[in-house]
């Protein structure tokens, strides 16, 4: 790994901010590095307020899809709201369409299938419509490049609104309105929310023409807060808001789909990380093993014993999800040694029988093993189908548009993205893919990096520091917790490897100047196992971040280590 060092701010600002505050240097440096300069900007990132939120009638179009919308309801039209399968898509679906029928009873959803018929817009879902009498489709997490279906249904007599987070193309779809803050001519003041980010800007309008307010809208943002965890959007801005309100949700009053999971769940409160790989995962299962309507099911559900037989479902489908990626990543890591790519530029990986569902996962897993762009394809119908997964700092998307004579179709975001193509181009695809990531990453971008806020001092760490650190959160892209690098330590001879393959590091580690007269603090490695013997001599370094261990009702401070030097 490459451990970086963020540059420290001036001293004369540090000091500024630490006296206005009434807070240690070290905070000070931390909130710098993050942006926050004034005590109202601390004040507004520590108490993130619903007030802070811009006004929806500033992303373009919005005037126009509230006043169709409006239009829909007076006339009695059908109204269907149509969703990606992922969490952001499913999210999106349950909190619009759970939105429009607490007023307004002619609403149903659609969740096109992961397997006949593809992410986004499908002319099967723009068949349905037409076959069921709907007469307006709403989108959600998608459709900013669906320019063929939206004409489609036009020519059917159906319109389209689309609210989308996806970069769009040259051209726009002709909708009634597309709700994107990433349109080049949208001057909306936050472009980084996510699709359920879109839909709750639109229920923010539609509620204001209905006289509610943004306090009437808060049992909602459980919903967005688990997609802004999941689709992995920077938590700053407006994100950091919803995100900061939608886990009070989730940890106070969670709607009965939310319950139905995590009453399961042994911790007394759930941060966006537990979202992230305790929720999320659960949610995207559905739509990855069997149809993402079954998520939506479960997170509009609001009778308890309902929705608790969803949720034993879906923890089926969690179950055999997590078997499947894990035997497919062990088959493609095998197909990478048998062809000799160990030390390419990129991972790209094909067998027709994958499962489709999984092969982004899988993608993500390759990336653990060889760190570099990967792609693994399956075969879809008559065509094959691909997830790609990036490294931090490599555009994946732009990567691919340089290969698009080889692909029939592609889309997604820098680090994520998905394409079909003919399994006739598949090779030569390989080819140019390898090519055009050789020609243009940073070579050292295939070593994973360590961001290093601040080198420190085992004296620094306490229980303040802790309480203070903790009210960063919610952690994730654009804040996440505070790292640190320690020099010099030794480990004060407790050092083990733990777990059922000895792959954990568990030690005690002081300053190896003064030894364990100077204190010294537990500290837990995953998957730093190997380390064992380096932590038994004197004198290393550490990066790492500082968390609160658990036991037996007792609560410590602990380092969480992310590498040894």
């Amino acid at each position: 790994m490459r451990w970086t060092i963020k540059p420290k701010p001036e001293e004369e600002q540090i000091r500024a901010l630490a006296t206005a505050l009434g807070v240690e240097d070290l905070v000070a440096q931390l909130l710098l590095q993050r942006g926050i300069t004034t005590f109202e900007e601390a004040k507004s990132f520590f108490r993130p307020k619903l007030s802070q939120l811009h006004d929806p009638f500033l992303m373009k179009d919005m005037e126009v899809a509230v006043a169709r919308i409006e239009e829909a309801i007076a006339n009695g039209e059908n109204i269907l709201v149509y969703g990606d399968y992922d969490v952001d898509g499913t999210t999106s679906v349950a909190l619009l369409s759970s939105y429009l029928e607490s007023y307004y009873p002619n609403v149903a959803t659609y969740i096109p299938d992961r397997y006949t018929e593809g992410y986004g817009v499908s002319f099967k879902g723009v068949d349905f419509a037409e076959d069921n009498g709907f007469t307006l489709i709403i989108t959600l997490d998608c459709g900013v490049k669906a320019i063929d279906k939206v004409e489609y249904a036009r020519q059917r007599g159906i319109d389209f609104i689309i609210c989308d987070h996806h970069r769009p193309g040259s051209e726009l779809p002709k909708a009634v309105a597309v709700l994107d803050p990433k349109r080049e001519d949208c001057p909306y003041p936050f472009d980084e929310l996510c699709g359920c980010g879109v839909g709750f800007k639109l229920i923010q309008a539609l509620g204001s023409r209905r006289g509610e307010t943004i306090d009437d809208l808060i049992p909602y943002l459980d919903l967005v807060a688990t997609a802004i965890g999941a689709d992995i959007v920077p938590i700053t801005g407006e994100n950091r808001i919803l995100a900061f309100w939608g886990l009070q949700v989730i940890n106070k009053a969670p709607r009965t789909g939310f319950k139905a999971i995590i009453d399961n769940i042994k911790k007394s409160e759930l941060t966006i990380t537990d979202v992230v790989f305790i929720i999320a995962p659960r949610i995207n299962a559905a739509g990855r093993m069997e149809h993402g309507q079954h998520a939506v099911n479960l997170l509009r559900e609001q009778d308890l014993e309902k929705a608790q037989q969803f949720a034993k479902e879906i923890e089926v489908y969690n179950t055999d999800r997590r078997n499947l990626d894990q035997e497919i990543a062990r088959e493609a890591l095998l197909q990478i040694s048998e062809n000799k790519e160990e030390k390419g530029f990129t991972s790209v990986v094909y067998k027709e029988t994958w499962h489709k569902g999984v092969i982004g996962i899988v993608a993500s897993r390759l990336i653990e093993t060889y760190y570099r762009p990967t792609l693994v394809f399956t075969k879809s119908g008559d065509k094959l189908a691909a997830s790609a997964r990036s490294v931090k700092g490599f555009d994946v998307y732009r990567a691919l548009e340089e290969c698009a004579d080889t692909i029939e179709q592609f889309g997604g975001h820098k680090y994520a993205a998905g394409l079909t193509l003919l399994e006739e181009n598949y090779k030569a695809f390989k080819t140019k893919f390898e090519e055009v990531v050789a020609q243009n990453i940073d070579k050292k971008l295939l070593s994973p990096e360590i961001m290093v806020d601040a080198i420190i001092s085992l004296d620094q760490i306490s229980p303040k520091l802790m309480r203070i650190i903790n009210q960063f959160a919610p952690f994730g892209p654009g804040n996440y917790a505070p790292m640190f690098m320690a020099e010099n330590l030794m480990d004060t001879g407790y050092a083990k490897v733990v777990g059922q393959d000895g792959g954990h590091l568990k030690c005690r580690l002081a300053d190896a100047n003064v030894g364990t007269k100077g204190g010294s603090i537990d500290a837990i490695g995953f998957n730093l196992g190997t380390k064992l013997e380096r932590v038994k001599e004197k004198g290393f370094s550490a990066v790492f971040s500082l968390d609160e261990n658990e036991w037996q009702g007792n609560i410590s401070l602990q380092l969480k280590l992310k590498d040894i030097k």
